[in-house]
């Protein structure tokens, strides 16, 4: 484990520490969802609280059965998800140190969200029921498309920053922030984790023509974990492309990790507005756009990375 983690874990306490890591990923989601309800009521701010009010209503409510579902599958589908999400923050330095140090940085986060297959095809299968299952084919067919993209742009920002950790990553943008050198791994990171996240033009498996997909059978607490852990999946890719690409909390004046907390806010606030006005793409369209486009721009992305590394740039 990296000395920030240690110092991290020293000074808070393991459990503290952990709660805190809890407390940061909930904060995340809360705070894209609000962002989603401020932009879906066309900027009234007063609409902020609607997740809250969603959260309450949905624990109040009484679960859906279906006719001889696999319930234990069902149920722990949803579960996983989000704590998918919770664990995929572990490793965001947000305060300059994250909760989780290793060596493979990059891994654990690509891991967590990798795990998300099984998890959304559980919350597919699970209910016995047509819609649903539609749902989770959808989001495996998808995951053709965005995986291998999403692997490359994480594996450029590592060659650049010579680890794969990410403290490291961000130490290596002092000079110069890789979204200026990798602009085609940016992009391609923010849309892959929007798809991981089935959001915006991605929202094929819970899509209206199906009667909301692998949503249509979930209710109550239930369907709150299933948005809860996208809604911090989406927090999580805004967090994480601020440490791999915008430098982390650099910046003058303001303390790092004001710097952070705003570069991450921008970050949301453009998926948000990308994810409500763009078009939902049909899963075959994207597996062709994802194999025919992103991974030939992003091989192509880490080719250029190396080949600066090699010149010195990112020393």
């Amino acid at each position: 484990m990296a000395d920030s983690a240690r110092t991290t874990a020293e000074a808070l306490g393991l459990v503290p520490a952990v709660g805190f890591a809890l407390l940061v990923a909930l904060l995340l989601g809360l705070v894209f969802a609000a962002t989603d309800s401020v932009v879906l009521a066309s900027g009234r701010l007063s609409a902020a609280v609607e997740p809250v009010r969603i959260t309450v209503r949905s624990l109040m409510e009484q679960r859906r059965t279906t006719l001889a579902p696999d319930a234990l599958l069902w149920r722990l589908g949803a579960a996983t998800v989000f704590v998918l999400a919770l664990l995929s923050v572990a490793v965001i330095p947000i305060t300059g140190a994250s909760l989780v140090s290793t060596s493979a940085d990059l891994v654990w986060f690509n891991a967590a969200e990798a795990l998300l297959w099984a998890a959304a095809w559980l919350v597919g299968w699970g209910p016995n029921a047509v819609h649903s299952l539609v749902g989770g084919y959808r989001f495996l067919a998808q995951g053709l498309g965005y995986e291998l993209p999403l692997m490359f742009t994480l594996i450029t920002t590592g060659i650049a920053g010579g680890s794969l950790r990410a403290t490291d990553i961000v130490a290596a943008q002092a000079d110069l922030w890789f979204v200026v050198t990798m602009p085609l791994a940016f992009v391609a990171f923010l849309a892959s984790g929007a798809a991981f996240a089935f959001w915006g033009p991605f929202a094929a498996p819970v899509g209206t023509d199906i009667a909301g997909g692998l949503r249509s059978e979930l209710s109550g607490p239930d369907r709150l974990l299933l948005d809860g852990g996208r809604a911090v999946f989406l927090g999580a890719t805004a967090a994480m492309a601020t440490a791999l690409f915008l430098g982390g909390g650099a910046g003058p004046v303001l303390p790092d990790t004001a710097w952070y907390v705003l570069k991450t806010a921008v970050l949301m606030v453009v998926l948000v507005v990308a994810g409500r006005r763009l078009p939902v793409l049909r899963p075959d369209r994207f597996v062709e756009v994802g194999w025919m486009v992103l991974v030939p721009a992003t091989l192509l992305q880490a080719l250029v990375v190396a080949l600066l590394t090699l010149a010195g740039v990112y020393r």
